[in-house]
């Protein structure tokens, strides 16, 4: 199966949440329900409202169109800061990949191009927060990203684009 990357619109506001909800639902021993996440702030502030000024990212879609993955960035004030809050103006970035979709190169198509955005958009670094039993971190560090933070069971990662 085929797949190609787009840029994330307005349109997509909808599958931001629902992959929003499939990147705060990755540590095998602590799955939530779907109508908790939606109702969790801390995960909802990486997808409602978008697409503000400062939001950018990519869509992943199949050969028919539909939606399979997604890597955004949002520039969170320090007053609302998220999970993989580093510094005011430091873009935090999410990802979700639906899970038929895993192990096929789709998280780091859509992670390398979400980087492409940034860099082209004048940020210097983007970071993000990651489980540490979440596959994707190896995925983080093979992508450039360092642990510049760690928490009880996340880190803290960042990657400079220049």
């Amino acid at each position: 199966m085929a797949y190609r990357i787009r840029r994330a619109t307005r349109a997509d506001a909808s599958f931001l949440v629902e992959m929003a909800c499939e990147a705060a639902n990755r540590h095998p021993d602590r799955v939530r329900p779907k109508a908790d996440l939606l109702a969790d702030p801390a995960v909802m502030r990486y997808a409602r409202g978008w697409k503000r000024p400062a939001d950018d990212g990519v869509v992943a879609v199949d050969d028919s169109g539909e939606s399979i993955g997604a890597c955004w960035y949002r520039v969170l004030p320090r007053n609302d800061a998220g999970h993989g809050f580093v510094a005011s103006g430091v873009p935090e970035l999410t990802l979700g990949v639906r899970p038929m979709w895993r192990a096929r190169g789709v998280g780091r198509a859509l992670l390398e191009a979400a980087c492409d955005l940034a860099r082209e958009s004048g940020h210097q670094r983007v970071s993000l927060s990651v489980e540490r039993a979440n596959f994707a971190e190896r995925l983080y560090r093979s992508e450039g990203f360092v642990v510049v933070e760690s928490g009880a069971d996340a880190d803290t990662m960042v990657r400079a684009l220049r």
